[in-house]
């Protein structure tokens, strides 16, 4: 298995971490644990968040740079990404922190996209991600980061809850770039 194989492999591995941390402690946990993960625990979940995201940036740009791509790679990642954005919003909205319709309209269109993409491997079509895509895809990270982190403490970003906003300006492009993406490649169901 190459690195960039295993930094996406990594990536899986670091999602339960991240929910241990992030999400609501579960009722049954008691004494300190509990308090340490409910005063604490986003943040540490915003830090293990980030990092895996930035596996991904440097997973792709090893495979690319010195032509590490595989099959394994091509497969896996996504798969990857979209589990610890759902993992994030799961997390986010068990603290009351992500609302049920954003994160419903972001898993949605993964799940369409995702399912475009098998469609089209079967018929031996590589659908790339567009510009559209990729600036969701930033505007997301960044969102769910700046929620984790409590919209980096006081001050100017957390009195206009900048990561709420930026949440609802990422479903607006999940919106945006899952049309495209479905009308580019319509021809796929015709």
């Amino acid at each position: 298995m190459n690195i960039p194989n295993r930094l996406t492999v990594f990536r899986v591995v670091l999602i339960p971490a991240f929910m241990v941390f992030a999400a609501q402690p579960p009722g049954w946990l008691y004494g300190p644990a509990y308090v340490f993960i409910r005063e604490h625990g986003m943040a540490i979940g915003g830090a293990v968040f980030l990092i895996a995201f930035a596996t991904d940036f440097l997973d792709g740009y090893i495979a690319r740079k010195y032509d590490l791509v595989t099959d394994f790679g091509k497969f896996m990642d996504p798969i990857a990404d979209k589990l610890l954005v759902a993992a994030a919003l799961v997390a986010l909205m068990s603290r009351s922190a992500a609302g049920p319709w954003v994160t419903l309209t972001i898993l949605a269109r993964e799940f369409i996209v995702t399912g475009m993409r098998l469609l089209a491997a079967g018929k031996g079509i590589v659908l790339a991600a567009g510009g559209l895509g990729k600036a969701k895809t930033f505007t997301q990270a960044a969102a769910l980061a700046l929620l984790l982190f409590g919209n980096l403490g006081a001050g100017f970003l957390r009195d206009i809850n900048a990561g709420g906003i930026l949440l609802y300006a990422a479903a607006v492009l999940t919106i945006v770039s899952g049309a495209d993406y479905i009308i580019k490649n319509r021809s796929l169901f015709l």
